[in-house]
């Protein structure tokens, strides 16, 4: 894999990071409040959905190849994007949260 195409991973893992935690953060509600059998099938949907759709755009990218760095920028990209859209789980976005 050429450098090119490990900066365009490493970017991507970074910015799907941030997504990931946006995502969490809208739907907060919905994976922790309820019965535990709600809860438990939500959040199973919620991290197969989003770990298929990073691993599809990877294998967009560079044909699905991870390496531990991309993995350590994904996670980064949550915790930088946690910081600043933790802000998004006060707002009641939706019926289904009630």
């Amino acid at each position: 894999m050429n450098l090119e195409i490990q900066l365009q991973s490493l970017i991507f893992s970074l910015i799907f990071g941030m997504f990931f935690a946006l995502m969490f953060n809208l739907f907060y509600r919905v994976l922790f409040r309820g019965k535990i059998v709600f809860r438990l099938i939500t959040n199973f949907i919620f991290v197969i959905a989003n770990a298929l759709l990073y691993f599809l755009l990877l294998k967009i990218i560079n044909n699905g190849i991870i390496h531990l760095y991309f993995i350590i920028m994904l996670f980064l990209g949550f915790f930088i994007g946690n910081k600043k859209t933790k802000v998004i789980r006060k707002y009641k976005l939706s019926a289904i949260y009630d």
